[in-house]
């Protein structure tokens, strides 16, 4: 399968389905985190857009339109979900997934606590699911957590939406002859991320760790780091070939070529702001040295701006 050809019709359809096209307007990225908080925009959002499958390999099929990319695992034991996206798709979800199968739903992994991830936690559970997380996952989404960027506050989840069971580093699932293996990051997008390898298919999920394409949001209220961004992406790159198909949590399904650029602009743009914190400029200055310049083209047509990401990397370094 070529990984590439959905490219435009996934950008496209992406940027829609996280509220960054709504009714024809294009919402800055200061727009997004200002006043108004962006949680309630991709929720809007993702009550309208549509849900799109892509099949990979090895009965593992990706579908785009809630929020983070959501992989589905089909086989004789039945339907595994990577992430359950935002709980007003519920119904397209559910319609998406009878398309690939009629399987019953019995698993679902949780690569991080964020809403665009987790928010359908509870329908999937209540649908036959167990959910499997990162034990810090079933910390954040048990309590009340504040994102100063996002200008939101997250109430817990329901118990139905908690996962049951949760690890510390590792763990595998036997489940559809696979050997499914789960691994923590050391804290990098949240402090709560994993990523989830089937290794019969040689497809690698990793969650918000990689934004392809785009540059990430760091979510420094949950111990997210950019050092750890880029340990994740190293790490990431180490335990794949580029045989891999690697699953972002946002942007197109991609390969190892794509995601060491992505490691690349991360490393550049690091020393790029931290050289200019280093001699004194503030946070002001070092935005409008534009210290992002050579990546914004690339990068900076998402959520992110180049002078957004210069303040998530300020502080960092």
């Amino acid at each position: 399968m070529d990984i590439h050809q959905k490219d435009t019709v996934t950008r496209g359809h992406f940027l829609r389905s996280v509220g960054i096209l709504t009714a024809g307007i294009m919402f800055a990225p200061r727009e997004m985190f200002g006043q108004t908080s962006p949680v309630n925009t991709i929720i809007a959002a993702a009550a309208k857009d549509p849900i799109t499958v892509q099949a990979l390999r090895g009965n593992i099929h990706v579908l785009e339109g809630s929020g983070g990319n959501i992989a589905v695992f089909n086989g004789p034991d039945g339907m595994l979900m990577v992430d359950a996206g935002i709980s007003v798709s519920q119904k397209k979800i559910e319609s998406a997934m009878a398309g690939i199968s009629a399987a019953p739903l019995k698993y679902l992994i949780n690569t991080h606590w964020h809403f665009d991830h987790a928010d359908g936690n509870e329908w999937v559970h209540n649908a036959g699911a167990t959910i499997i997380a990162h034990e810090n996952t079933k910390e954040n989404l048990s309590k009340s957590i504040r994102v100063k960027d996002w200008n939101y506050t997250f109430k817990p989840h329901t118990k139905a939406g908690l996962p049951t069971v949760v690890f510390q580093n590792e763990h595998t699932l036997k489940f559809n002859g696979s050997q499914i293996q789960m691994q923590y990051y050391p804290p990098a997008h949240t402090d709560s991320d994993i990523s989830v390898y089937f290794p019969e298919a040689d497809v690698l999920h990793v969650a918000d760790t990689w934004w392809n394409s785009y540059y990430p949001f760091i979510d420094h209220d949950s111990g997210g780091t950019l050092n750890g961004m880029i340990s994740a992406c190293d790490h990431n790159l180490k335990v794949t070939t580029d045989k891999t198909i690697i699953i972002p949590g946002h942007g197109a399904v991609g390969n190892r070529t794509q995601l060491r650029e992505f490691r690349d602009m991360l490393l550049s743009i690091r020393e790029n702001v931290s050289k200019l914190k280093k001699a004194g400029r503030s946070l002001k200055d070092t935005i409008a040295a534009k210290p992002t310049k050579a990546f914004d083209a690339r990068f900076g047509n998402f959520v992110l701006d180049g002078a957004f990401f210069t303040k998530l990397v300020y502080a960092d370094v």
